[in-house]
């Protein structure tokens, strides 16, 4: 009865499309969950994001929940939870995104969850990671455990905004460290991040990852530039 109160004086929003929630519907609503970009990546191993790390490094399997588009309601997802607090999206888009590649047959073997880390200034500047948000709900539908202390970032790298890939790829190659190889050796490890555009990041972290003896690594993000 409470709950229902506060929701007339503070009702949720879907946070794609801004209209009110149903009392079922978390963060987004059943019509934008069905009509946003789907990509189907999970499907497909020769999609467009594993094909961006051919030839760079060794990845598994690679997809993305969603296709980005500047002004879109993907942005508007992606923007809210890096910059406005709003980690809950990383869990519910994880948790369901988690659901799909659990029945995938090249993400089924997964065993552990790496997000791709902050810096601990950044990370104490916005007060938490959304991509250990999205690890967190990915977890909790591929039954694995989200481990975000394993990977982590040495410095502070500079910004990404237009660079070309080779700068960015020099911008954080040699910015991760992992702290304790001997709970990743010989398992399938995926990588969470929120978007993938160049790929340079998260092929710092596979590389890390994957110096680790026995380690396969795959990569699932919430959204790509790349179609």
């Amino acid at each position: 009865m409470q709950n229902d109160f506060l929701s007339l004086i503070f009702p949720k929003v879907c946070y794609a499309c801004g209209k009110s929630l149903f009392k079922r519907e978390d963060c987004i609503c059943i019509y934008c969950h069905y009509h946003l970009p789907h990509t189907n990546f999970h499907l497909s191993s020769d999609n467009p994001v594993i094909k961006l790390f051919w030839g760079r490094t060794n990845i598994y399997s690679a997809s993305s929940m969603y296709l980005f588009n500047k002004g879109s309601k993907v942005q508007h997802l992606i923007h809210q939870l890096k910059y406005r607090g709003k980690k809950e999206i990383g869990v519910s888009l994880g948790r369901y995104y988690g659901r799909e590649l659990k029945s995938s047959s090249l993400f089924s073997s997964v065993d552990m969850i790496i997000p791709v880390p902050l810096h601990l200034k950044k990370l104490r500047e916005r007060g938490y990671n959304q991509s250990e948000s999205f690890g967190e709900g990915l977890a909790y539908s591929m039954k694995v455990a989200n481990e975000s202390s394993i990977l982590v970032r040495s410095r502070v790298s500079q910004t990404q905004t237009r660079r070309s890939r080779f700068e960015r790829w020099k911008n954080v190659e040699e910015i991760f460290q992992v702290t304790t190889p001997e709970k990743i050796e010989g398992k399938h490890i995926l990588l969470a991040d929120d978007v993938v555009t160049t790929g340079s990041t998260l092929e710092a972290c596979a590389n890390k990852i994957l110096e680790v003896p026995g380690t396969k690594v795959s990569v699932a993000t919430i959204a790509s530039t790349l179609y």
